[in-house]
């Protein structure tokens, strides 16, 4: 990101940039916009009936300016899934400052995890993932994206625990929590399993606390 001047400063006015961000702050608020309406709608009503046109009415701008921004729905649906992951970090980065330390750190990781794919984040990104699953072109754009957000979700995990990759077993355990909360997230899509999923959340919370302590356990 570029360094602009501060306003009201003589550099500002004489650089044109003041100028131009009036234009650069319409077209950001227009792609937030849209992207927005694209993940209200897509959690709301789904992928078939999620329509480029549909996505700009939603948003309050033309069909010809969600076009300028992103030229295909495949781009469009690739942002959003982008989009909304990097909305979901930044609240969980907040969220990370609350987690207790101690024993209790382990459950609240957890519990925070399976949150991040309960809500609509997760709702909206499923329905374009199963869409990916027999559209080739859209397909080749969310594999590498998702890659990259997997590798990042599982290296958050390592750091949120505070656990050691190189020893063995612990790499495989964190993609196992990982696994399990996209699973409740699903049986949490038709009807409300918060109920069930506290009581599976505090069972795994105490093997993996098992699991992941084991190793220093036996290196002793």
């Amino acid at each position: 990101m570029t360094a602009t001047s501060a306003p009201g400063s003589p550099a500002a006015g004489a650089s044109g940039l003041s100028a131009r961000s009036p234009s650069q702050d319409r077209s950001r608020l227009t792609r937030q916009n849209l992207l927005e309406a694209a993940g209200d709608c897509l959690s709301e009503i789904g992928w078939t009936r999620t329509t480029v046109s549909l996505v700009a009415e939603r948003a309050g701008v033309s069909r010809g300016a969600a076009q300028h921004h992103f030229p295909t729905r495949e781009e469009l649906f690739t942002a959003v899934v982008e989009y909304l992951a990097e909305q979901r970090t930044a609240e969980m980065a907040e969220e990370v400052t609350q987690l207790p330390p101690g024993a209790e750190r382990t459950e609240a990781v957890v519990e925070m995890l399976v949150r991040s794919y309960t809500g609509r984040t997760f709702r909206a990104a499923l329905q374009i993932w199963v869409a990916a699953a027999s559209d080739e072109v859209l397909r080749a754009q969310i594999v590498p994206l998702e890659a990259r957000m997997g590798a990042a979700a599982h290296q958050a995990t390592i750091e949120l625990l505070g656990v050691d990759e190189s020893v063995p077993g612990v790499r495989e355990t964190v993609q196992g929590i990982l696994d399990m909360a996209r699973g409740l997230a699903l049986a949490n899509l038709l009807t409300d399993d918060s109920r069930r999923r506290a009581r599976v959340v505090r069972q795994w919370s105490r093997l993996l606390e098992a699991a992941l302590t084991q190793p220093a356990q036996v290196a002793d």
